[in-house]
């Protein structure tokens, strides 16, 4: 009897490799990844895996590529299901979806976000356009603020000239938006960020090991700050 072809063995090869990554990372670490290890766990050939990833960066960025899109994906569909003009609720379900994605998906989040993987070296070309729509729905809700005049942020710090280029390149596909909005975006998700990441970390107390009241408060104080009544 003919052995079947890998393809009839696994329908989905890359798909395969990459939740096999996934899992790896989730009990060795990122920086422990190794396409052989997938391979023999996938009982496959190591050349099957490298006619889709030649290397382990390639895989890496793809992984990367796939964590930002998912990302954005959850805060694109909570922010469309809140009516357009309510934009403070819009703003809450953004940040409700950035911390619901990120607890359910601890490795991803810390991929994309956490410590840099030795001798990897992300390729922006291919990580900026997801990365830059993995905040448009937080953008999209900031500018719609501003446009309606009710945006706070007086005094708020302009963009040294040196690095309104990255900027720019940003907007390219994160949405042309003012660059009064981007830049309060940044500072919005800096602030999520910093809870986010402590709470996946188990580094709360003593707020205990859920941080959900922590990140409510600080939703609050946002929308305060920056939203006019």
């Amino acid at each position: 009897m003919a052995r079947p072809t890998k393809k009839e063995q696994i329908p989905n090869l890359p798909e395969a490799i990459k939740e096999t990554a996934w899992r790896h990372i989730a009990e060795k670490g990122a920086a422990a990844l190794s396409l052989r290890a997938i391979a023999r766990q996938l009982k496959i050939t190591a050349p099957a895996i490298y006619n889709y990833f030649p290397d382990r960066d390639s895989l890496v960025t793809s992984l990367i590529v796939a964590a930002y899109t998912s990302f954005g994906d959850w805060q694109l569909e909570a922010c469309e299901a809140v009516p357009e003009h309510k934009l403070a609720e819009r703003l809450e379900a953004v940040g409700m979806a950035y911390r619901n994605w990120a607890l359910t998906y601890p490795q991803r989040y810390q991929l994309i976000f956490g410590t840099p993987i030795p001798g990897y070296q992300a390729p922006i070309d291919q990580v900026l356009p997801s990365a830059a729509r993995s905040i448009r729905a937080l953008t999209s809700v900031i500018e719609a603020l501003r446009m309606e005049g009710k945006l706070n942020a007086p005094d708020f710090p302009e963009v040294k000239q040196e690095f309104k280029f990255s900027f720019e390149a940003w907007k390219i596909y994160g949405g042309d938006i003012d660059i009064l909005s981007l830049s309060v975006a940044v500072l919005i998700w800096a602030r999520v960020h910093g809870i986010v990441s402590l709470e996946i970390a188990g580094n709360l107390p003593p707020f205990g090991p859920d941080g959900k009241g922590l990140y409510m408060y600080e939703m609050d104080a946002i929308n305060r700050q920056f939203i006019k009544e």
